[in-house]
Formats: structure tokens, sequence, C-alpha cells
């Protein structure tokens, strides 16, 4: 193994690509501890914020926001926001792409509708960027943290546009460094750009762990609670490792045909398969699932102070019960979205490949099924099988952190483990599709 690690160096280029792609992360890392000038009231608010968990479910929106930022939100940064708005662009392109017929003619134009759809994706997410941060910082004036945040009042609306701007240019400059890394580095920028913020979080969690273990119920409940937060971590890991790289292979044949003697045409199949993986859906109807969650959270928040006693009966029936993190039924509604959203993703991609029609184009055909509807049918109740596995794993991964807990407090993330498992894996191979490419022994064979 150390033998394979040390041929990587021995190539130049991909040794470079390595340090190149090591660099743009210190870069982000600088760019995340470089905050947006806030008093020392605003500042003392923001910590407090953060660790006194004034309430449950700002706690619950603010630490889903912060996977994605790296930790970089607790310091108000620049790149508070990290890539976020652009990973809810590309999700809102994929969902219009069978919608919108334009958007698939760009899909079928080969490398120049793929970069086209890719700089339609960066527009879109400027003006997502911009309503995110605005969102972030009304709710950040909520909370006490800034105090001079109103694009109304003519005394503070340059100051409240400047900071809008700061954030949204922030999000854009780190989708610029994640291309630089997809372009001239190893692995997808964007999910390195998110890899690396998760990683740098992993020091505070350890600390966070220890902390409320030993503060907790003793000194030898505290050992236990570790033991079993670390062991459930580890068979996590294992799990999302054999079900990211689990699929079902669907044999398929290839007519072809050869040239035999004076102009005799021999036939002859070619076979190979269609992967349909277990979870193609990845980390999104996780996403999905927290973002229907959060959004009653938040609007109860804003509706607990209103005048009007109805709305404010409402939103703290709403804020008690419906999404409440420790009740297990929030969990349960949890599980359910989180295994319907699987499908509903896994379908919309699996509508965008148009597998069947394609077989039927090139001449293919899946052996002992006819082509068009017949195999469109085969394929389907395949889809429905595999993707049941796999939502039902995302179900009990997104319960983890009502089990999986140390002193009381949840610290394991489904979606910072899942990200960071399955970026790992896809740089992983492409290393090994590097290696192999410059005639070496493979990094993983």
């Amino acid at each position: 193994m150390w033998e394979r690690l040390r041929s990587i160096w021995t190539v130049p280029d991909l040794r470079n690509k390595i340090l190149f792609t090591m660099g743009i992360l210190l870069v982000f890392r600088v760019l995340s501890h470089i905050p947006i000038p806030l008093t020392a009231t605003e500042s003392t608010a923001l910590r407090n914020l953060f660790t006194t968990n004034q309430g449950q479910n700002i706690g619950q929106l603010l630490g889903l926001l912060d996977v994605f930022s790296g930790g970089s939100l607790q310091y108000f940064s620049i790149v508070a926001m990290s890539v976020y708005p652009y990973i809810t662009a590309t999700i809102v392109m994929q969902l219009l792409q069978p919608i919108i017929p334009a958007l698939q003619n760009l899909a079928s134009e080969g490398e120049a509708g793929r970069l086209r759809f890719s700089q339609i994706t960066r527009i879109i997410a400027v003006p997502l960027a911009f309503l995110q941060a605005f969102g972030q910082c009304a709710l950040f004036q909520k909370e006490g943290v800034l105090t001079n945040f109103s694009l109304i009042d003519p005394n503070y609306a340059l100051e409240s546009f400047t900071i809008l701007i700061t954030l949204t240019c922030g999000t854009m400059i780190l989708v610029w460094l994640g291309e630089l890394i997809t372009e001239n580095g190893i692995g997808n920028g964007i999910s390195l750009i998110i890899f690396g913020g998760i990683v740098s979080r992993l020091p505070s969690f350890v600390q966070q762990g220890y902390v409320a273990a030993t503060t907790g119920s003793g000194t030898g409940g505290g050992i236990v609670s570790i033991a079993v937060f670390l062991i459930i971590g580890l068979i996590t890991i294992v799990a999302i490792v054999y079900v990211y790289q689990g699929q079902r292979r669907v044999p398929v044949q290839y007519p072809t045909k050869r040239m035999v003697g004076r102009g005799m045409l021999v036939g002859s199949a070619q076979t190979t398969y269609i992967p349909i993986q277990v979870n193609s859906a990845g980390m999104i109807p996780l996403i999905f699932a927290q973002s229907m969650l959060l959004f009653p959270a938040v609007i109860s928040q804003y509706l607990a102070t209103s005048s009007t006693p109805w709305l404010k009966n409402t939103a703290n029936w709403v804020g008690t019960y419906l999404v409440n993190t420790t009740q297990w039924w929030y969990w349960l509604i949890y599980f359910g979205l989180v295994v319907a959203f699987t499908y509903f993703y896994a379908y919309v991609v699996w509508q965008q490949q148009n597998i069947p029609e394609n077989l039927q184009k090139q001449g293919a055909f899946i052996p002992g099924y006819r082509p068009g509807e017949p195999t469109n049918r085969y394929l389907t109740n395949i889809l429905n099988r595999v993707t049941l596995a796999g939502a039902l794993f995302l179900g009990i991964l997104s319960v983890l952190p009502f089990v999986a807990r140390v002193g009381g407090n949840q610290l394991l993330s489904a979606a910072s483990v899942l990200i960071a498992v399955g970026v790992v894996l896809d740089t992983v191979r492409q290393l090994e599709a590097q290696m192999v490419m410059r005639n070496y022994s493979g990094f993983l064979s």
C-alpha cells in the first residue's frame, strides 16, 4: 500500500495535480477565516448563538448551513454560505431539464451543450446566493447578531447591501476555485470544497464529544457513550462504502457485424451491462427532507412573536411538537421524507437518461425482452427494487443523529459522513484511473 502511495509522487504531472488541489483547499481555508466586520457586541452575540443553543430549531438550521460552510458560518466569514447556493442551482437545473425542452436539447449537444448548461447553472446561482445571503442576514438580525442591517433605512442600506454582495461574491469565488480543481487537479472541485470544510471541523467535533462525555453522566457513562458513538460511526462508514459501490448490472447485447473473406458479413453480439446504482440520489434526499422540515421551523421562529393570537399559538405548537428534534415523531417524519425524496430523485434522473429509448435506437436489447415498452417495464421494476434498498438505507442513516449521541448531544451528521465518504471514494477512483492510464499498477488493485 505504501509503495503504491509512493508511486504517485513518481509521476510529475499527477504530483502537480495533487499539490494544486491541496493549494486551492488551503486558499479556501484562508478565505473561511476572513470575517465580515462586526462590532464587539455583534461578535459576542454571534458566539452565543452557536454556543448556548438559544433555540433548537434555529440551532438545527444553523447546523445544516454550517455543514456546507465548514464552520465559517460561526465566524460569519466572506464565504459563510460556501457553495450551497450553487448546489441548489444544480439541483434546480436537473429538475427542470425534463420539463424544459431547450435544456434537454443542451444535454444532447455533447461537450458544447454541457459547457452551456454549466454556464446557465452559474448564472442561476448568483441570485440564489443573494437571496440566501439576505435570509441569513435577516436571521442573524432577528437573533441580535446584526443590529444595523436594513435595506430600507438609508443610514444602513449601503452597509447592508455591501454585506450581501460580499457573501454572494464569496460563494462564486468558491465555485470558481472548485472548477479550477476539477480542470487542473484531482477529483470534483465542488465536492472537495465541501469535504475540506467537513474535515476542518473534525477537531471541534472531537472536543465537543469529549466535553459532552466527561461532563455528562459520570466518567464511566461517558466512556461508554464515546465507545458506542465510535462503533456506530465505523459501521456507518463501512455501510456507506458498501451501498455507495453497490449496483445491479443488467446485461445488454449490442449487435455487431464484421467483414470475413470477400464481402461476407458475419453477425455477432457484444455483451455489456447497464449499472443501476443502489444509491443513485446521493445526499440530495437528505438535503430535501431537512429543507422541508426546516422551513416550518424558521417560519415558526418569526411568527412566535406575532401580535395575532392564533398565529402565535400555531407557531408555538409547530415549534413544540411538529419540528421538535427531541421527539421520536420528528425523526419518523424525517425518515419518511428521505425515502420519498430518494424515489423522486431516482426517477427524475432515470427519466433524463432515457435508457430504453437509447437502447432501441442503437439496436441493442436485453436478452429475453423485446425493445421498447417491455424493456422499459423490466428496467423500471429493477429500479423500484434497487431504489428501495437505497431509500431505506438513507432513511436509517438520517435518523442516526437521534440514536448516536454523546452526553445527550447529537454529533454525528448523516450528510457530513455521506459527503466525506463519497468524495474520498470518487477521488480514489480518479487516482486509480490516472495510475492505470500511465501504465502503472493500480492504486487499489
